[in-house]
């Protein structure tokens, strides 16, 4: 059994709209996380919020409140989320680091672990709870906070590359490469103080492509198709 925290991105939940959801998407997700539940595994979940908000283009709007715009964007996604979760089956909680009335609960390792106990999938939003710190911090911190085995990293590419694949069709991708040469090279896997949180924790990584068929349950089962990120 493993207790594994996967990110997700918001544009990977939108689909092929690129905004807002996609409930397809979602539902693979959903699918999948219930099969690696099933087999025993214990499933925390952080979300991005760039399918609803990317302050950082907008020099128009300070960046302390374009940051806490952000933050509610990943509560709506893993209200969503949860939702489609508990469609197939699945039993949730969402935690966030700042009050949010009703909606979530607020976080804390010890209600992490309840739930976790409980067979429960637990959604952490909003980040930090502060500005300056993206989603991938969050996920940084939260992994570690609840102790997790490892991160799996579900994005848009199928794993971490030398250059951008999107630019470069000569790109290299790397099939394993430590958290130090990540940091050194500065490739663009999470940010940089996420980078050396989970080099500073030996938290691992495995970054792959969320759109691939069965992406999530084969990362869990060793058919893993990306980048493993040891440290």
């Amino acid at each position: 059994m493993s207790r594994i925290l996967l990110k997700l991105s918001g544009e990977a939940l939108a689909g092929e709209k690129k905004t807002g959801f996609d409930e397809a998407s979602c539902l693979k997700v959903a699918n999948q996380v219930k099969k690696i539940i099933e087999q025993g595994n214990e499933v925390g979940i952080v979300i991005g919020g760039g399918n609803f908000w990317r302050g950082r283009t907008s020099e128009t709007i300070d960046r302390t409140k374009a940051d806490q715009i952000g933050m509610l964007a990943t509560v709506m996604n893993c209200l969503y989320v949860s939702e489609i979760f508990r469609s197939v089956g699945l039993k949730t909680e969402i935690m966030t680091p700042f009050a949010c009335g009703a909606f979530t609960k607020l976080f804390s390792k010890d209600l992490a672990n309840e739930c976790f106990a409980g067979g429960k999938v637990c959604f952490f939003a909003g980040g930090t709870g502060h500005p300056y710190f993206s989603t991938d911090t969050g996920t940084s911190l939260r992994a570690i906070e609840i102790e997790a085995d490892y991160i799996l990293l579900a994005k848009a590419v199928d794993g971490i590359y030398d250059s951008d694949p999107k630019t470069n069709p000569n790109a290299k991708r790397y099939d394993k490469i430590s958290i130090d040469e990540v940091i050194a090279q500065k490739l663009q896997v999470m940010d940089l103080t996420a980078s050396i949180m989970c080099m500073e924790n030996k938290m691992p990584l495995y970054v792959f492509a969320l759109q691939e068929e069965d992406s999530i349950v084969k990362a869990v089962s060793g058919n893993f198709n990306g980048t493993i990120v040891t440290v």
